[in-house]
């Protein structure tokens, strides 16, 4: 069972990917997985892919698509895979089909968990982090004991920055941009299902299940 996996920061699908993972044994391939095993593995494309990173700067497609590669062919994908955080873009999905085509497979479904917008950004809001020890509560559900107070050492909870809702209304744009010519391009291709995010995780993995059998 070959899966892409799509959704916006928020959509909960990292929780979703583990329980796929688990109930079908497949692989979850994240291109942030990717790169540090092939980083770690000192392949000649983790080592293209570690010089880009060290300077801040993005990895070309051609890196990206080769390390995909070369993940690809591994034997724990001979039984499919879950690909999470690729592709990014129409020349990564083009890039990713003619991979699969070489090894005589597609993609069978693309996952969309797809969570209104509103949602996310009060879900994405509502993050708040002790500056002590780093634990980490939410405000509708995961809320400390005591309002504004870390459970474990009593610090004063904050809001980072990158949770500030200005921040995260222009992450989500950016993100949405980004994946409706995804969403287009495998709807197209006859592989797109699009699952209710905005439930309870058992009832969404649960809907996940329902149109994998089918």
């Amino acid at each position: 069972m070959n899966i892409i996996l799509i959704g916006l920061p928020g959509a909960g699908k990292g929780t979703q990917a583990e329980k796929i993972q688990e109930a079908y044994n497949i692989p979850h391939i994240s291109t942030g997985d990717m790169f540090r095993q092939a980083i770690k593995n000192e392949t000649e494309l983790g080592k293209k892919a570690k010089s880009f990173m060290d300077q801040g700067e993005l990895v070309p497609d051609e890196v990206t698509i080769g390390i995909v590669r070369e993940r690809l062919n591994e034997d724990d994908c001979k039984n499919g895979f879950l690909l999470d955080g690729f592709p990014r873009t129409i020349a990564q999905a083009e890039a990713l089909q003619t991979i699969l085509t070489d090894m005589d497979k597609k993609i069978e479904y693309t996952l969309h968990v797809d969570v209104p917008e509103e949602k996310l950004v009060e879900r994405l809001t509502g993050r708040r982090v002790c500056p002590s020890c780093g634990t980490t509560y939410h405000t509708l559900f995961n809320p400390p004991k005591k309002e504004g107070v870390c459970d474990v050492d009593g610090e004063t909870l904050i809001q980072r920055d990158d949770d500030q809702e200005e921040t995260v209304k222009n992450r989500l744009n950016v993100n949405i941009k980004q994946t409706e010519p995804l969403l287009k391009f495998y709807a197209a291709q006859g592989s797109l299902i699009t699952i209710d995010g905005d439930q309870d995780i058992e009832k969404v993995f649960h809907d996940i299940q329902k149109q994998l059998k089918s």
